[in-house]
């Protein structure tokens, strides 16, 4: 514990949905501020899967150093618990040095496991067995629609494709004999931590999302998913779910087309914005500032303003 004169930690959490422009904002931030960038976007930590996670290059990391980034093969099964573990590590090595970390990252439940006091809870291996068997039998549709009886607001927040989330909060409700966002904490933070969130309004998002989507396949998302078939991506219970590698895997085995698999991905791909959205949007803490095209600069600098307002104040 810390006394209560002891200066608080302080943490730069960059949030909001895909395409907003949170990894150009979070270089910017961790430049200014001398820190480092933590990534909080689940489908970023695994290896190869570049393209399709829209992650930074070297040279657009602009020298500042990005942590959890390439750190499971895509046939590891992601760990929200894990993933606490690393990215508090790297959080607590930052500050002891006297540095700034910026979490940056569109996947809420890492956000919220890293900078809040949220513990997870324990697995049951027969309930997991068994809701694994049923989902395998009956497909994920008829699992979400029973954890939407159950829990309105965790089966708004997991895609319903998702089979293995909606595995484990359906696990997590029968063993608690709760609701499974009844365990998520009710913002109690670990570290003092600022959040900016990027607010793009929705028509604008939406052009950003089919523009990205097109310049992934043009950029090679087809090659690098056929490379990473022969390392065993069909087989990752989480990385051949993520949006875009899920739908060129089904072109590949001739399930659809390739401009069918294109359109999906932009499809899904506003879907799961939307869902991001209004997870962030739930919190409080979260500060929104515009990332519209026109006020890019802007952004900037009102951010680095918020972030030395909350550090003086």
């Amino acid at each position: 514990m810390r006394s209560a004169a002891a200066p608080a930690p302080r943490v730069i959490a960059v949030v909001g949905p895909t395409a907003a422009g949170k990894s150009d904002l979070g270089v910017h931030l961790a430049q200014r501020l001398g820190g480092e960038v933590i990534n909080a976007d689940s489908m970023q930590l695994y290896r190869g899967m570049d393209i399709g996670t829209a992650k930074l290059t070297l040279a657009e990391r602009d020298g500042v150093p990005h942590r959890l980034l390439d750190i499971w093969e895509v046939t590891e099964t992601a760990s929200v618990a894990e993933y606490q573990k690393l990215a508090r590590a790297e959080i607590d090595r930052l500050l002891a040095d006297g540095r700034t970390p910026v979490l940056v990252g569109g996947s809420g439940l890492y956000v919220r496991g890293t900078i809040d006091a949220l513990e997870f809870p324990g697995t049951d291996p027969v309930v997991r067995a068994r809701l694994e068997a049923e989902l395998e039998e009956r497909g994920p549709g008829v699992l979400h629609a029973r954890l939407a009886a159950a829990d309105p607001d965790a089966a708004r927040a997991i895609l319903p494709g998702n089979g293995r989330r909606i595995v484990r909060a359906l696990e997590v409700i029968e063993i608690t004999g709760k609701p499974f966002t009844a365990n998520l904490p009710r913002h109690e933070s670990v570290y003092d931590t600022v959040q900016i969130g990027v607010d793009v309004a929705r028509p604008e998002l939406d052009e950003r999302i089919t523009l990205r989507v097109d310049r992934m396949w043009d950029a090679g998302l087809v090659d690098e998913v056929r490379a990473l078939e022969t390392r065993g991506l069909r087989e990752g219970l989480t990385a051949s779910r993520a949006l875009g590698y899920q739908q060129v895997l089904a072109a590949l085995t001739g399930e659809c087309t390739d401009d069918e698999a294109r359109a999906e991905t932009v499809r899904a791909t506003k879907r799961f914005a939307r869902r991001q959205d209004s997870w962030f949007r739930r919190d409080p803490r979260v500060n929104w500032l515009s990332g519209a095209a026109a006020d890019r600069g802007e952004l900037m600098d009102r951010a680095l303003a918020l972030v030395e307002r909350a550090v003086t104040a």
